[in-house]
């Protein structure tokens, strides 16, 4: 039962271990890929401050449109902003990830532990009731031969007795 219970805590403490190392590895690449969009936005949204591509070239602009656009860059939030946050949450989960995996495994070890220290104190009270078994069956044999050779003594001193008492109790 205790070896059945071993097997499967390492059964699953493999299988929790093989899904951490993969979120942890699928959240550092995420990282990764999240702050080389960040890079190349912020460059874009640099260089689009200065763009005049897009600008309206009329000769008599409305009213309106009195500067060029510029994107709104300067909004709190926005697609940068998004993925700042984004970034954070991969952060966030690669570090909640490696510290969960920390616990889990300290856990699976103190079980580990646990369990072998119970295992070989089980199989200590095992052998010594065996052996106390065993003591026990070889003095209730001991008993068993005193008891057949008392009870053909008894016999024996009954059968005596009743050959004996005829003769006592007549010459009285």
């Amino acid at each position: 039962e205790l070896d059945a219970a071993m097997s499967e805590a390492t059964t699953l403490r493999l299988d929790e271990k093989a899904r951490n190392e993969q979120t942890i590895k699928d959240a550092g690449e995420a990282q990764t890929a999240v702050a080389q969009a960040l890079t190349v936005l912020k460059e874009f949204y640099a260089k689009a401050g200065e763009a005049t591509a897009f600008v309206q070239q009329q000769p008599a602009a409305p009213e309106i449109f009195d500067a060029p656009y510029k994107g709104m860059q300067s909004e709190n939030g926005g697609v940068i902003g998004m993925l700042e946050v984004i970034e954070s949450d991969f952060a966030r989960l690669e570090a909640d990830t490696t510290a969960g995996e920390a616990t889990a495994q300290k856990e699976y070890d103190n079980f580990m532990t646990d369990s072998q220290v119970d295992k070989e104190a089980k199989s200590k009270d095992i052998e010594h009731k065996t052996a106390k078994k065993q003591d026990e069956e070889q003095a209730l044999t001991v008993k068993g031969r005193d008891l057949e050779g008392t009870q053909k003594e008894l016999d024996a001193a009954l059968a005596y007795f009743d050959k004996l008492k005829p003769s006592c109790v007549d010459a009285g």
